[in-house]
């Protein structure tokens, strides 16, 4: 296949362009849906962000939503337009695999309940895109699946574990992604790749039909899922298809911005505090500015860790190990000594991590305490804040890096993942923006936090950043 004239123009739509574009037969979908599985042929091979497709299912749906436009029976917000989704959702006659050679062949009945929401307003599901195993760790790499590469240096990471998303995203592959983030899976990506990205609050989004299944209460409340995507308003919308409930409207001028510089507490590179620096400058002109930490700030990593590392992560385990023993240790040094294990050290070495870290009873008696004060707290310091803070202290670092630093026996998370923890241990929906580049053109994020029930004022501020800053820019591969 040739690409059409217009290649570029749609690859650097976002859904909403693209989607009023379909209305008014100005594109159809089958037009964009060829363009993207074009171009998708074209950047996999170097990025590996695409692990299953469905090309010829897209065509034929995007064929008869054409039909059904020209028969005026088309009413749906994303009619036609073509779409990638992160492998751990569930969409019928696809596998989700979790990264591991064992679920390979699963090939699931049922959509998870936003693919389902997101089909109903005429999505089309070009395919799924690569995650690590169970969606365990920040870098995008299984013995299944291979490494997902970032689109604007190769030789560095996408994070994880949205890292397919992010990618494909980033260069164009789909109109609009999915993701989830229960420990910065979709933030790490975003930031990283130069996207925007949303992850909803705690209990906001239905996470019926997403593998692995959490089951414990105290992680399941530190779960989002929402967009990654090219502009704020994608990300709004697809929020809009899939929370349970619509945001209430916010008028922004009564919220005040904490944006920790001084007080931030953690090193950052100095293109991140430049962004930083530069953000703070601008907004301070408009808004009241306060520099200080919020509540908790500080807690938050070691409530994250302790969190993730109930009962040693042992579910985890039973899933990856296939009814074998649960053996991480030397699973790990068989992979690291041998290159025979079916598990990518990375996870292993995580496990082993998560069971030396096993909280006691009493230590998690001790977090549910500390939970239930601090959501009281955190809820009423957001009531009209909101908080803007960096994702990680540096952009995209080479493959490995991300790994090392977040799951050192020398608990280097306690300096590395404060920005990140915040967000997740206290189920606090976040958008990240791209906001700068640093001298090597890798883009730079920061995320806009506050409490649930103010993601209108999120999203407002999140399009003030966007249309004053980098904003969503597509790698050229």
């Amino acid at each position: 296949m040739v690409y059409l004239e217009n290649t570029d123009s749609i690859l650097d739509m976002d859904a909403t362009g693209l989607a009023e574009k379909i209305r008014n037969s100005e594109i159809t979908s089958l037009e964009a849906t060829n363009t993207y599985i074009e171009h998708l042929q074209k950047i996999n091979p170097q990025l590996n962000c695409l692990v299953e497709e469905r090309f010829e299912e897209a065509r034929k749906e995007a064929r008869e939503a054409d039909r059904l436009l020209q028969a005026g029976n088309a009413a749906g917000r994303l009619w036609g337009v073509p779409i990638s989704m992160k492998d751990s959702f569930d969409v019928a006659g696809m596998r989700t695999t979790g990264g591991l050679m064992h679920r390979r062949d699963l090939v699931q009945e049922k959509d998870a309940q936003v693919v389902a929401s997101l089909k109903k307003e005429g999505a089309i599901i070009l395919g799924k895109t690569n995650t690590p195993i169970l969606c365990f760790y920040q870098e995008t790499d299984s013995k299944l699946h291979g490494r997902c590469n970032n689109p604007w240096d190769v030789n560095r990471t996408t994070g994880g574990s949205s890292g397919g998303e992010g990618a494909l995203i980033a260069a164009g592959g789909a109109a609009v992604g999915l993701g989830s983030d229960i420990g910065g899976s979709i933030r790490f990506p975003s930031h990283f790749n130069g996207v925007i990205g949303f992850r909803s609050g705690n209990g906001q989004v239905s996470d019926q039909g997403s593998f692995p299944h959490v089951g414990i209460a105290l992680q399941d409340r530190m779960l989002g899922i929402g967009a990654m995507a090219k502009s704020v308003r994608d990300a709004q919308l697809i929020n809009d298809i899939i929370a349970h409930t619509q945001p209430e409207e916010r008028n922004l001028e009564e919220f005040t911005l904490v944006i920790p510089e001084q007080a931030l507490g953690y090193p950052i590179d100095e293109a991140t505090a430049t962004a930083l620096k530069a953000v703070r400058d601008y907004l301070q002109s408009t808004f009241p500015v306060v520099d200080e930490q919020p509540p908790y700030f500080r807690q938050s990593s070691v409530l994250w860790q302790r969190i993730m590392s109930i009962e040693g992560a042992y579910a985890y385990g039973q899933i990856a190990f296939n009814h074998r023993p649960v053996h991480p240790l030397q699973e790990y040094l068989k992979e690291k000594c041998f290159k025979s294990s079916e598990l990518h050290h990375y996870f292993t070495w995580v496990l082993v991590g998560a069971n030396l870290t096993k909280p006691s009873q009493k230590a998690l008696h001790r977090t549910q305490h500390t939970i239930d004060q601090g959501d009281k707290q955190i809820a009423e310091y957001f009531d009209r804040r909101l908080l803007v803070m960096p994702v990680y202290h540096t952009p995209a670092p080479p493959h490995g890096q991300v790994i090392k630093e977040v799951f050192s026996l020398t608990m280097s998370f306690k300096k590395y993942l404060p920005f990140i923890a915040y967000v997740n241990t206290w189920g606090l929906p976040s958008l990240t923006v791209p906001i700068a580049e640093n001298a090597a053109g890798l883009p730079i994020g920061l995320q806009i936090t506050s409490r649930v029930g103010n993601e209108d004022a999120i999203f407002q501020l999140g399009q003030i950043l966007e249309r004053n800053f980098r904003g969503y820019k597509r790698a050229v591969i």
